[in-house]
Formats: structure tokens, sequence, C-alpha cells
């Protein structure tokens, strides 16, 4: 099971990695769950990241507007990054998020076609209107995406375990088995959320807030706490 961390800058890349972590990803929670890092700091996170080590970037909790998330997805490709994130916050109908996706999908391989994109849902889609996570593997599969993620757009609500009952959860994971697509979980996760995350068998769990001390905006990934998410999730 990977262990992703989240990083705003190119100075918290070095803790992330001695703590253990096997991908980094870039973002800037100040503009939202998946919101997106500037080219610059990303390409710079690139740049000092070892290079087995595989770097993704969030490119934002899009609006159903699949041309504005292709082109901020192709910039993104255009990074140097090994994965795309893109949220589906507007999208909130299969058809949609079908559409978006598939642009977004495009948008990267033709940048980059050795870059994976990762179709991000929120597991609390119900509370803000979004896709639900049960039709996302189906549409991300259809669109030709690499995988799904799940996180939470309303991180003053709780966990994404407190988001989606356990059952759903686990019908999300299967259903990205199904597909044949990556799955990922995050959320607002916390080191003693590691034992039912782990039970779900996710391919990737990803934490910002519990590799910086809880404060997901302002704080500063340690390589301590990173370390302790690496011992609980396990060594690869």
């Amino acid at each position: 099971m990977k262990l992703l961390v989240s990083v705003v800058e190119a100075g918290e890349v070095g803790p992330a990695v001695r703590g253990g972590a096997d991908i980094i990803d870039v973002k800037n929670p100040r503009e939202g769950s998946l919101g997106a890092g500037f080219p610059h700091v990303i390409r710079d996170v690139r740049e000092s990241t070892p290079a087995e080590l595989p770097v993704s970037a969030a490119i934002g909790d899009f609006p159903n507007l699949p041309g504005m998330a292709a082109l901020a997805a192709a910039g993104a490709a255009g990074c140097g990054v090994q994965y795309v994130k893109v949220g589906l916050l507007g999208p909130r109908e299969p058809a949609d998020a079908l559409v978006l996706l598939r642009e977004v999908c495009r948008a990267v391989r033709d940048r980059d076609p050795s870059a994976r994109v990762m179709a991000t849902g929120y597991a609390d889609a119900r509370r803000v209107g979004a896709l639900l996570p049960a039709d996302l593997p189906d549409a991300a599969a259809r669109a030709g995406a690499d995988g799904c993620m799940l996180d939470t757009a309303d991180k003053a609500a709780g966990t994404l375990l407190d988001a989606l009952p356990g059952d759903e959860l686990e019908a999300f994971v299967a259903a990205c088995r199904h597909h044949g697509l990556l799955c990922a979980l995050a959320g607002s996760l916390r080191g003693d959320d590691v034992p039912r995350v782990l039970a779900l068998g996710p391919d990737i769990v990803g934490f910002r807030g519990a590799a910086c001390g809880g404060d997901r905006v302002d704080g500063r990934v340690d390589e301590g706490a990173v370390r302790h998410l690496r011992d609980r999730l396990g060594r690869v």
C-alpha cells in the first residue's frame, strides 16, 4: 500500500521522502481539497524529489467546465508529474463526469502519454452536491482514466470514514478493482484511522494534515509524523 504525502512547496519534500513517502503530491490547500499548486511550484517539487519517486499534482475542485479542466490538466502534465488528479466537484451526473474526464484524459495524454489520470470524487458528495462516489469508477473507466481517489470537500465535517459508511467504501474499492483502476483514499485521515483503511485495501492512502501536525493549511510536513504513518501502514 503506497503512502502519498501532500506538500505545498519544495521545502517539504525532504521530510516527506525521509519519512518514507512513496508518492509526493502537490496541492494548494488554501484553494480547496484539491487546490491547484502553481506551475513553478510543481516543477520545483518534481526537481526536488528523487527521480525514482512519482509526483502527483492536483489541479483543483472543478466545476462542470470540461474545457477549463482540460487546460489545467495539460498544464500539470507539462510539469513532469506522473499523476494528474482532478476533483469532480461540479459534475453531478455520470454523463457530465464522463465528458469532463474524457477531456482531461485526452489533454494529459496529448502532453505526456505516460502520465496517469486520477479521477477524484468526494465522500461527502451528498453534503456538497457532487457526483456520488458509487458513480465514479464506471465513469472513470469509460473515460480512460487510470484510477480513482476519494477525498472530502468539507474538511470541517470530519474524515473520509465519517463521511461515508463502511459498506459504501468497500463497494467503492471493489468497483475500482472490477474496472482495473488504481484506488486511492484520502480525506483528513489520521494515524488512528489506518487500521480501518488497511482493512479496505486501497492501493494508495493520502495524508496532508496528519503529516504536518494536524494543520493542513499552515502546518509543515514533519519527518517524524510521516514515518509514523509509514510504520502504521507497513513497509513495502
